[in-house]
């Protein structure tokens, strides 16, 4: 294991992050759609991401990943293993922060709806001023634990030969035949990415805990 192996293990984890990034920022934005709409009222908003969140954590993320590069390959859309995986964390990971966050807004206290209503308040700063800047400080320990989960599942993306922080690995473990110092270094590598992100979702979850006393 020598200097040349280990900077292709960083290549890998570059990756890594860079498809963390662009699943968590994309979800984000489609989960903040898949919110609103769960909780618009509107019925038939509400049955259809229910259902889309229903199918996302149904099923499992190396399904999905399988499904989006080889299924819309079948169906006449070949897409690259980056586009590929990229498209995929990003529906799986609006489906979760979806979720996360329909139950952040739902847990707003009803009585802050309310009260910007008898302000004549519209749907949009209703939300935009009064109920989402509280769900999103509600929501922050579960968002923080769920992109520590899409860091370690990146490690799925290597069904579609995408070069990642576990694939790069498992190329380096092949040439010279030491999988226990490799996947060591692996690990280790997942380790410091993670931890300190599980550390801060933890502060962050005693801070509001002694902030709702």
């Amino acid at each position: 294991m020598g200097p040349n192996e280990f900077v292709f293990l960083l290549v890998g984890l570059k990756w890594t992050v860079a498809l963390s990034a662009i699943g968590f920022l994309g979800g984000g934005l489609a989960g903040l759609a898949v919110a609103l709409a769960r909780t618009s009222g509107v019925r038939m908003l509400e049955r259809g991401t229910a259902g889309y969140i229903a199918l996302f954590q149904g099923t499992p993320l190396l399904m999905q990943l399988f499904v989006v590069y080889y299924g819309l390959a079948l169906a006449g859309l070949k897409l690259d293993a980056w586009a590929a995986v990229a498209i995929g964390f990003t529906l799986h990971a609006s489906a979760y922060l979806g979720e996360i966050w329909r139950g952040s807004i739902a847990a707003v206290p009803r009585g802050q709806a309310e009260a910007a209503l008898s302000l004549s308040l519209g749907y949009v700063p209703r939300m935009a001023r009064v109920i989402l800047p509280q769900a999103l400080r509600i929501s922050l320990p579960a968002t923080v634990g769920f992109l520590v989960q899409l860091i370690k599942g990146t490690s799925l993306a290597a069904i579609v030969g995408f070069t990642e922080l576990t694939r790069a690995g498992n190329i380096i473990s092949n040439q010279i035949f030491q999988p226990l110092v490799v996947f060591a270094i692996v690990g280790a590598l997942y380790f410091v990415l993670c931890w300190p992100l599980s550390l801060f979702g933890a502060r962050l979850e005693r801070q509001l805990a002694v902030s709702a006393r």
